[in-house]
């Protein structure tokens, strides 16, 4: 019996990976992360929205590069060696976040995950999904789906 209530608590378990941006603690689902890369030089783009950094070459595909900070409402990174790009997927296409860090690989379940208060106000809140809690720290939830629908952050990358 305890097997049996052990995998179905498996089958209802997200994993996330945590990531700092603005000194602020998010997180994105792992099965939409492709790829963790270092900070490296970019090809930047003329005319990109403010937030595409420009693009870089990931064996032979080109992938733009977006400044995870902007899209939040924060302050841009100044990248440097220490920053980290998370590539993710959105339908058939790549798509690099520029972060100041990624923390661990947070396992909860359905439960764990509280809905994100509404606000008037703020770029923020229409691309957090949900609020995991762990003690006094609360980890919000971006909801990459959300961010990249706006086709503009792909279609004005390249």
């Amino acid at each position: 019996m305890l097997d049996g209530q052990v995998n179905a608590m498996e089958r209802f378990s997200l994993e996330f990976i945590s990531l700092i941006v603005g000194k602020q603690s998010f997180c994105i689902e792992i099965d939409r992360i492709r790829e963790i890369r270092r900070w490296e030089p970019i090809t930047m783009l003329p005319h990109s929205p403010n937030y595409v950094l420009g693009v870089v070459n990931l064996r032979g595909a080109v992938i733009p590069i977006v400044d995870l900070a902007i899209k939040l409402g924060f302050d841009p990174i100044s990248p440097t060696k220490r920053n980290v790009i998370i590539i993710t997927s959105f339908e058939t296409k790549m798509v690099g976040f520029l972060v100041d860090a990624v923390s661990e690989i947070l396992t909860v379940t359905n439960e764990d995950i509280k809905e994100a208060p509404k606000m008037n106000s703020g770029t923020i809140n229409h691309l957090v999904r949900g609020v995991i809690t762990n003690g006094d720290d609360m980890t919000r939830i971006v909801d990459i789906d959300v961010l990249l629908a706006h086709q503009e952050v792909l279609e004005n990358a390249i």
